[in-house]
């Protein structure tokens, strides 16, 4: 007989964040392969799975985070993703942007204007957040805009996969802001594109970084009925 399973899935949406502070604990090898199985399930256009993964883990990700941070201070802001990114943030869009950020500099202690302290905070993106390990997603070039929607869908299930095994992630577009050296470094092949990086492992639970949760609107402000 079947049973009810919305109330599992409901949970794991209500409690998954964005992680942004985590324990020096590595993930058992057996674990991260059974959260790349369960994304694995992940629906994708005609079944096509655009999706490649780079898993990082020990020494590995440490050489990583080094190359990376120096690589962010090198540029200072520079940039030059696969994808392009959002030429600016409207409306709504932008409001809720802002909420966020200030939502998180309030939590560390950084007031507003202070852009150098806002500057370090930025800078942890590429410290991964002191994350054992990184995912770095990337999808096939010649599927575009197709498959960088189902890399999407891979990447929305490979969070919930992490929750619900007592793991926590943060998905980070800020990653694949240096295309050139992410391809570099991890011999990346020009038939695929850099989405975004996955930093995971297990959640510092005290850490300020990691006490506020983000808002979501009502369903009146993303959802239009059409009964007639």
């Amino acid at each position: 007989m079947a049973t009810d399973q919305s109330g599992v899935l409901e949970d794991l949406l209500v409690r998954r964040h964005s992680c942004r502070a985590f324990l020096d604990r590595p993930v058992p090898p057996g674990t991260i392969e059974r959260l790349l199985w369960l994304a694995q399930r992940s629906a994708s256009w005609s079944n096509t799975q655009p999706w490649q993964v780079i898993i990082t883990t020990g020494e590995g990700t440490e050489r990583f985070r080094r190359a990376l941070r120096t690589e962010a201070e090198r540029r200072d802001g520079g940039m030059d993703s696969d994808f392009p990114r959002p030429g600016r943030y409207d409306g709504v869009y932008n409001e809720r942007r802002r909420e966020c950020g200030w939502q998180l500099y309030n939590a560390v202690g950084v007031a507003r204007g202070d852009r150098a302290a806002s500057a370090r905070q930025a800078l942890r993106n590429f410290d991964l957040f002191g994350a054992p390990h990184a995912a770095i997603i990337t999808s096939v070039a010649s599927q575009g805009v197709y498959g960088a929607l189902d890399c999407g869908v891979y990447v929305g299930n490979f969070l919930l996969a992490a929750q619900s095994l007592g793991l926590a992630a943060i998905a980070q577009a800020a990653l694949a802001r240096y295309g050139a050296f992410m391809h570099g470094y991890f011999s990346i092949p020009d038939d695929q594109k850099v989405l975004l990086g996955i930093s995971f492992g297990y959640p510092d639970q005290g850490a300020a970084a990691n006490s506020y949760r983000t808002s979501r609107a009502d369903l009146s402000g993303a959802v239009r009925w059409v009964r007639a």
